[in-house]
């Protein structure tokens, strides 16, 4: 009995630096909107930060038919986050793994309209990350 409780206390104790709680200190209290201008070659350039259950900023506007790139990375940690937008119908479909360092999501939004995206993790039988929080809305502009 006593070896159950040890194995149990153990388990929680590996688990918890990977639930939502432990790592809502790093989330940003507000939605931050950013509003991308279009830059003199034409496209329209956003920076993003995703880690700790949040996307920083989590809700982009853009204008429609003018080239977009994201250049999102990842927090420090030990938690795996992606990015994902199923908006195909809009020209804005990807999947993409965060890593520390930068990448380029590069795409062209050819509908008007809000379009959610999210991290697509969740970890054995707790919480998705998007349920943690970890979503935002790309908003298409005419």
């Amino acid at each position: 009995m006593k070896t159950y409780f040890a194995a149990t206390a153990l388990l929680l104790s590996l688990v918890a630096p990977w639930t939502g709680d432990a790592m809502a200190a790093d989330r940003p209290m507000e939605h931050r909107t950013y509003v991308a201008t279009v830059g003199q070659d034409g496209v329209q350039r956003i920076e993003m930060v995703g880690g700790g259950y949040y996307y920083d900023p989590d809700h982009i506007v853009v204008k429609v038919d003018v080239p977009v790139e994201i250049t999102i990375h990842k927090e420090k940690g030990f938690v795996p986050h992606d990015i994902a937008m199923d908006a195909p119908e809009a020209g804005m479909e990807f999947k993409v793994d965060l890593e520390t360092s930068p990448t380029v999501i590069r795409f062209t939004p050819t509908k008007t309209g809000t379009f959610p995206f999210a991290c697509t993790k969740k970890l054995l039988f707790l919480k998705s990350h998007k349920d943690h929080g970890m979503k935002g809305v790309v908003e298409v502009v005419p």
